[in-house]
């Protein structure tokens, strides 16, 4: 793949992903042949940020881990109002790492 397109990406995307995972995500983009790079270009990722106003909006009723894809979790976080307020708390902190490995997932399933 071309460097200068895999750095295009990287650049328009980086808030997408950890900063200690982008080397690891541009070497196997420069692996990555063509056929593959349409669908890359295509992918819709989610935004760290909106995911923190959804779980601070409505995070306690587990929507934050629905949008997020982690239905069994979201579920849990409804039966028991957010953990009794302190799942919710926790998630505050830690939905916007958790939406960065989702990514990160969603990517390397296009990869491989």
């Amino acid at each position: 793949m071309d460097a200068q397109k895999v750095d295009l990406f990287i650049m328009t995307n980086n808030k997408f992903f950890e900063g200690h995972q982008i080397n690891q995500i541009r070497d196997r983009l420069l692996n990555v042949d063509e056929s593959k790079w349409l669908m890359i270009q295509t992918l819709q990722f989610k935004d760290p940020t909106t995911m923190l106003i959804i779980s601070l909006l409505g995070g306690h009723f587990g929507i934050d881990r629905f949008v997020l894809g982690d239905v069994g979790l979201g579920v849990g976080k409804l039966l028991t109002c957010g953990g009794f307020g302190i799942w919710t708390i926790v998630d505050f902190f830690m939905i916007m790492g958790a939406t960065r490995e989702k990514n990160v997932q969603r990517l390397l399933q296009v990869l491989y």
